[in-house]
């Protein structure tokens, strides 16, 4: 694996967007610039990133649950892939391999990790949904975190990211899950 570089993203969330305070919230994301090695190939084998999702699970996920504030309760993952790249190269990073080791450092996992993948230009924004570690039906804990940098991805890079959170969304108000519908 080729790492140009790490970014580590903490926030506290102290109240609401409008201005209600709650209960601190705490979110850190783990976001690895990796070269891709299938940028500009037509490849049909991407286990090459399979590995490379699991390595920087077993790596970040640790790192990043330690700097939550309480224990985690919601987790999610997304990647940029530069424009050399194609989608399927951040699918295969994020899905066969990467949740094994975050759902051991978050200590379950239950519910699907959310996530979310695309190609994009140097500078772009991804928003990386999260979602309850245990409970899918959680509405409350349904979120997302904005997460860019400046320089990623280059094209023949993919950028992985990773987040934790330790709450739910800033007072939340739209249901407990399955017995609300819509």
């Amino acid at each position: 694996m080729n790492a140009r570089k790490i970014v580590l993203n903490k926030e506290t969330v102290t109240s609401d967007e409008m201005g209600r305070t709650c209960a601190p919230i705490t979110r850190v994301a783990a976001m690895a610039v990796v070269k891709n090695p299938f940028a500009r190939i037509d490849q049909d084998d991407l286990s090459r990133l399979f590995e490379i999702g699991a390595q920087l699970g077993e790596t970040l996920t640790p790192q990043i649950v330690a700097l939550l504030e309480g224990p985690p309760t919601c987790y999610g993952k997304a990647a940029l892939v530069g424009s050399a790249g194609a989608m399927e190269h951040g699918g295969a990073m994020l899905h066969p391999k990467l949740g094994k080791p975050v759902r051991a450092a978050v200590g379950g996992g239950a519910s699907l990790m959310p996530s979310n993948v695309k190609v994009a230009g140097m500078a772009t924004a991804i928003d990386l949904p999260l979602g309850h570690k245990d409970n899918a039906w959680s509405f409350d804990h349904i979120d997302t975190m904005t997460l860019w940098l400046p320089d990623a991805p280059r094209a023949d890079e993919i950028v992985l990211c990773i987040a934790v959170s330790d709450g739910a969304r800033p007072n939340p108000r739209v249901g407990k899950g399955p017995a609300t519908t819509g």
